[in-house]
């Protein structure tokens, strides 16, 4: 049989194929990047800069590959023992747990600034901010930080974390995210059972009172906030942020780290305070108003506009809306945010999806005085700010908050203001 050759004369990579690979730099997802024997990049899950590793080819395409890694022929020197077991044995939580911590936030700074750089810069939204310069801190503790967690439950009743890229359920380890106890009888040896096929969220608030409710398995990239059954808890969450208390459900969305909520309200307060011409806020995809008392302390005064789609969200009247200027709006906000009264400040928190650019241009039209962007994914963080700045906004200020240690995952957040004043 003729031997089969690319364009270079290296013979062609096929998927199923060993490869050894020295990995160079992190991409976007939490996978390491490295050049096949071809040229061809590779992007290779669980591998870091500086490794050298044996792997399996997975997908093979004209310009790039992925590939899983098999073996670590030479570690990286910030590689440590896999601090998750449940990530150890191929659980989808932990996929940064075998990095030491103070490398995590290097690399999330540095696809941070890839992602800006390819995406934003064109754009002039980056032009009076220095990428080196941007701040970042990691919010402790690095294990034991999340108060919610929602998991699978698979055939024979047992809950767990899913294994990477499958629906496949972990369920003899637990993951090291949650808060200490959270899963004590409901993930590993001598855990209950569940409904098989459904899921779990399983939450523990402000009062220290545990929550347990099934729902409905969601397809991939979607959230159900329907609850089917309460097993545990009175289904109602309580939490505090600022002073004000907040009641919702267990499945509406509230900030994962336990000192997320106080850590992004001081920032939006701070970068925030400012003369406005508008005494009005916008609070765009607000949930149930966490972000209310902190804009209400930028404005000094005036009235906030909040608006989520979450039915969720909108189940109870929130103290917030109670004891402030805050006009709650249940709705999408593509469609409702052209109805709001002119803003001086918005403040918006969209999904891991990003606002795009029917908001964004939206948002824009109404020439808010400044607008703090927080964003969970730095690409869509990364497309959002392009188009503020192709609206004739520019980055004032920026900073990442490690708010996911241990995972690929992050926060960032940016102060944009018009680019006329910014410069």
């Amino acid at each position: 049989m003729a031997d089969t050759r690319d364009s270079t004369g290296s013979p062609a990579l096929t998927a199923g194929e060993p490869v050894r690979l020295h990995v160079r730099a992190m991409a976007h997802g939490g996978e390491g990047i490295a050049d096949a024997p071809d040229g061809r990049v590779v992007f290779v899950r669980g591998a870091i800069p500086g490794d050298v590793v044996d792997a399996t080819l997975t997908k093979v395409k004209k310009r790039w590959a992925r590939a899983e890694t098999t073996a670590v022929v030479q570690a990286s020197a910030h590689r440590i023992e896999p601090t998750c077991r449940a990530a150890a044995v191929g659980a989808g939580c932990c996929d940064f747990s075998f990095i030491d911590p103070e490398a995590q936030l290097q690399l999330k700074r540095e696809v941070l600034s890839g992602q800006l750089t390819t995406l934003s810069s064109r754009s002039g939204v980056l032009d009076n901010i220095d990428l080196s310069a941007v701040g970042a801190m990691q919010l402790q503790p690095v294990t034991g930080w999340r108060t919610r967690v929602r998991l699978g439950v698979d055939g024979n009743g047992r809950v767990g974390v899913r294994r990477a890229r499958s629906t496949e359920v972990v369920s003899d380890k637990q993951c090291t995210q949650p808060v200490p106890s959270l899963l004590d009888g409901v993930v590993g040896e001598g855990a209950r059972t569940f409904t098989p096929g459904a899921e779990l969220v399983v939450a523990v608030d402000a009062e220290g009172a545990r929550h347990v409710v099934e729902t409905q398995a969601a397809q991939r990239g979607r959230r159900v906030e329907r609850v089917e059954r309460v097993l545990e808890g009175p289904g109602r969450v309580v939490e505090r942020v600022r002073g004000f208390e907040y009641v919702f459900p267990p499945t509406a969305f509230w900030q994962a780290h336990r000192r997320a909520p106080e850590e992004y309200s001081n920032v939006i307060a701070r970068w925030g305070r400012a003369d406005y011409a508008s005494r009005v806020g916008w609070d765009l995809y607000g949930g149930v108003g966490a972000f209310a008392p902190a804009i209400a302390d930028a404005l000094g005064g005036g009235t906030i506009e909040s608006v989520d789609y979450s039915s969720a969200a909108a189940a109870h009247r929130q103290q917030v809306a109670e004891e402030l200027p805050l006009h709650m709006h249940h709705g999408d906000v593509a469609a409702l945010v052209g109805q709001l009264p002119t803003p001086g400040l918005v403040v918006l928190d969209p999904p891991r999806a990003g606002a795009g650019a029917q908001v964004v241009q939206a948002i824009a039209a109404a020439r808010p005085e400044r607008i703090i962007h927080v964003g969970c994914d730095p690409a869509t963080f990364a497309r959002d700010l392009a188009g503020f700045g192709e609206q004739g906004y520019a980055v004032t200020r920026m900073t990442l908050i490690d708010a996911f240690p241990n995972t690929h995952h992050f926060e960032t957040i940016a102060l944009l203001e018009p680019a006329s004043r910014a410069g």
